[in-house]
């Protein structure tokens, strides 16, 4: 059995694998066209398990918000199921996420 098999089967505690924030943001843009994404601890530095992540494409235009996670799981792969405990996540188109930025 590989070690990435076995990793399911391991207490939480002492679970191997590790995403760095850095690491989902590059898994991100190079796998979801045209993305930005921020990555960083839901949570705080020390809680590791928790990310959060804001993702901008224009792929995300016209979907529905559920369609949007899609994407953004798609891109991670295998590593939502191996490697991230749990991802908060907020997808916006760029327009979107102009508007926002106008609105702070």
């Amino acid at each position: 059995m590989s070690l990435a098999a076995t990793a399911a089967f391991l207490p939480r505690a002492t679970h191997p694998f590790r995403m760095k924030p850095a690491t989902v943001e590059e898994l991100i843009e190079s796998n979801l066209e045209d993305a930005e994404a921020t990555v960083t601890h839901a949570r705080d530095k020390h809680d590791e398990d928790h990310l959060a992540a804001t993702v901008v494409s224009p792929a995300f235009e016209g979907l529905p918000l559920v369609q949007q996670h899609q994407q953004v799981y798609d891109a991670l792969d295998e590593h939502m199921t191996t490697d991230i405990h749990a991802l908060e996540l907020s997808t916006y188109t760029p327009a979107e996420y102009d508007d926002l930025e106008a609105d702070q």
